[in-house]
């Protein structure tokens, strides 16, 4: 039975509408606190007139049942939970009956960093008999994969290992953390694969390597696995010593990506390093430097400008390059940076205007999303 069937049960016998919804873990959080009950304070909270029961932990939300609590006695409260509880059970139970020995390891590995996770440790070193098990002693390039799958749908941890060594052509680790949230662990030697075919030409940059391999990945996944995904990928590291502090690094690299570059799937940490400082100034600051620098011509970043100024950008402020990339004349490229310095008063042809405006750029983005 899936949580969507035990949804449309509930919601059968209690006469009430049921939703299957998610809700940012710190308002979770929030709500456990205002319950005020240490004991139990993962199975259901208060959020005005409803009622919210736990389903399971994403990444950077908690699944819940959401219904109307007002009219839910005491007693049918804690039959939800009970009901709720006996599923996650049931899943767990199921999870374990038919798992191979390679998937058991991995689930070990899981449920330790896990809970390392939970009590806010990031630096603790992986036990040396989890490490051994899972080979965590060499060099591996670490990925975190997350699946923007439907809620009801289930991926196989034999599948998905089985599609990964095909594509790496190599044996990986396949860690499968939070639900839709999976770590990938691959042999560093990937970087180095090939480089004798390339003998004469122009050395990659290890940067250049891993971009490349998380591109090709990411269309694998696209085009043979459950749909879309996001994809972060970090340098190698040794994982037995600092598995933790990757996953960490990890997820707020996909956070930093999917906030200020929407529509990027694929999310490279060391291209996320002025992203990650902007992150970290408060809202009331950005806000104030959007309005010091835009100077109420917000109306001026339409679409079309704001394509043209990334470009212009991200190939180093050249203005024919800028030009064939967009597919349009240069003068049409100088037409449009003229129309706006004299929209805005600012010239993005000279390098204290274009760092203004480039970090402007950041911050609108996010903050005209909320």
């Amino acid at each position: 039975m899936s949580w969507e069937q035990v949804r449309e049960r509930l919601e059968a016998v209690l006469q009430l509408q049921v939703h299957l919804t998610s809700i940012p873990v710190s308002d979770w959080q929030q709500l456990v606190a205002d319950e005020g009950n240490p004991e139990d304070p993962c199975r259901s909270a208060v959020r005005g007139t409803e009622l919210l029961f736990y389903v399971s932990k994403e990444p950077n939300d908690i699944r819940v049942m959401q219904m109307e609590g007002s009219r839910l006695t005491e007693s049918e409260r804690k039959l939800v939970e009970l009901a709720i509880e006996s599923k996650q059970s049931l899943e767990k139970k199921q999870r374990g009956s038919y798992l191979s020995e390679d998937e058991r390891k991995s689930q070990q590995l899981r449920d330790w960093l896990l809970l390392q996770l939970e009590r806010g440790t990031s630096h603790a070193e992986v036990p040396d008999v989890l490490a051994s098990q899972s080979s965590l002693y060499t060099n591996k390039i670490p990925l975190l994969l997350y699946g923007d799958y439907p809620q009801n749908q289930r991926v196989s941890y034999t599948e998905l290992k089985r599609l990964l060594e095909s594509f790496f052509e190599a044996e990986i680790i396949l860690i499968p953390l939070l639900e839709k949230e999976w770590l990938i662990l691959a042999p560093e030697a990937l970087l180095t694969s090939g480089s004798e075919e390339r003998e004469g030409d122009e050395e990659e940059s290890v940067e250049t390597t891993l971009e490349a391999l998380g591109a090709g990945l990411y269309e694998m996944l696209a085009n043979e696995w459950v749909g879309e995904c996001h994809l972060a990928i970090d340098f190698p590291v040794k994982p037995a010593k600092s598995l933790l502090a990757t996953i960490v690094k990890l997820r707020e690299t996909i956070m930093l990506g999917r906030s200020f570059h929407v529509g990027n799937f694929i999310h490279l940490r060391w291209e996320l390093r002025l992203e990650k400082l902007m992150h970290l100034i408060d809202e009331e600051e950005k806000s104030e430097f959007l309005e010091q620098v835009l100077r109420g011509t917000d109306h001026a970043l339409d679409a079309e400008t704001v394509t043209t100024l990334e470009q212009f950008f991200a190939l180093d402020c050249n203005v024919s390059e800028t030009a064939k990339k967009l597919y349009i004349h240069r003068n049409t490229l100088l037409y449009r940076l003229d129309k706006f310095k004299n929209e805005t008063g600012l010239d993005v042809r000279t390098f204290n205007h274009a760092v203004l405006v480039r970090l402007a750029l950041l911050l609108y983005k996010v903050t005209k999303r909320k």
